[in-house]
């Protein structure tokens, strides 16, 4: 029999996001492989729009998720190499990592 009661759990609030271009399905693809180590990411679809240009792709978010909890360093160390493994699994010359006290640009051009 199921309970009808519900339990909450919670955790501090660490969000951080990936902004990269690059096909949605690529970067579906690339997550599910680097979630089997244990992560939970989102994947929304995102247009950038720049002075010249416009380019298609995604935004990853990783969040502090109360039932795995984790500390701020460690959530950011894990989104730094998920954008370190998206750059590389979509081609992609570079991509943005904001998280909540500093945005990095993560470049192969150096």
């Amino acid at each position: 029999m199921r309970s009808n009661q519900i339990v909450a759990t919670e955790c501090p609030t660490y969000q951080i996001d990936i902004f990269i271009a690059g096909s949605r399905a690529a970067a579906i693809e690339a997550c599910r492989e680097f979630c089997l180590e244990g992560l939970c990411v989102s994947i929304a679809e995102a247009d950038y729009v720049y002075t010249g240009g416009m380019e298609s792709g995604v935004r990853v978010g990783l969040i502090n998720y109360p039932r795995f909890p984790t500390d701020e360093a460690t959530l950011g160390d894990t989104a730094d190499r998920l954008a370190r493994f998206l750059i590389d699994r979509l081609h992609q010359s570079s991509c943005t990592v904001v998280g909540p006290d500093v945005t990095k640009f993560l470049s192969r051009r150096g």
